[in-house]
């Protein structure tokens, strides 16, 4: 399609144009992301079809599809064309791909070190716009019992009990644990209030005899492990 005819109803493109007839024709392989979106909103604006208001929502965040997943529904209306409806609709359908990602990761029933933890919280809390805080509960041959979220915070921090870690920890019973929360910003580097917070958690362990085997700081695409560095 040129740009003279960009702003064309759908309807009146070649049928092998139309995202959701080049679906059913040739695969949902071959669409691009922007028409797979276009299909999710349905219609653009009236100076836009949806695939090229779809390129524009895509050329916003430089075409990375996490970025777009971490847009809310006030910044993805302030698109002309893009009404509560379409953002939902939008979020709604980058969340399934998300959870479906989650599912397809590898399972891991035994922890045998930090990447183990990694690869089963990064698809749960990796590429969140807020800090989330998660313990998985161990076994005495290390193998995962649960995992559980305990805390959901703001973009810079999340406020954590150590009476709830150890009250589902005996539910479960556990005899070690490993925690875990993300850093939205990217950093790796644990703050002071993190240290704190491990040591804290730590010793509210050892008295019930419940180990914290590990704390890891968890981004979109890497890890820091506390354990692995001799912080614990």
């Amino acid at each position: 399609m040129s740009e003279l005819n960009s702003s064309f109803s759908i309807k009146k493109w070649s049928e092998n144009d139309r995202p959701r007839e080049k679906l059913i024709a040739k695969g949902k392989n071959t669409l691009t992301d922007s028409e797979l979106i276009a299909i999710l909103i349905g219609s653009g604006n009236r100076d836009e079809t949806a695939v090229a208001l779809s390129k524009r929502i895509l050329a916003s965040v430089d075409h990375n599809i996490n970025a777009l997943g971490k847009l809310s529904i006030s910044q993805l209306m302030s698109f002309k064309g893009i009404g509560e409806a379409k953002a939902i609709a939008i979020i709604a359908g980058l969340e399934l791909g998300r959870r479906r990602r989650e599912e397809n990761i590898p399972e891991i029933s035994k922890i045998t070190s930090s990447k183990d933890v990694f690869t089963i919280l990064r698809p749960v809390i990796g590429d969140l716009d807020h800090e989330e805080f998660w313990v998985l509960f161990l076994n005495n041959a290390n193998k995962v019992i649960q995992k559980k979220q305990i805390s959901v915070g703001g973009k810079t921090g999340t406020l954590v009990d150590p009476r709830i870690i150890y009250r589902a920890a005996i539910e479960y019973g556990a005899t070690g644990i490993v925690i875990a929360h993300n850093h939205p910003s990217g950093l790796l580097k644990p703050s002071e209030s993190d240290k704190n917070l491990t040591q804290k958690i730590k010793q509210a362990g050892a008295s019930l005899d419940i180990n914290v085997l590990d704390h890891l700081i968890i981004t979109e695409k890497s890890y820091f492990s506390f354990a692995d560095e001799s912080m614990l």
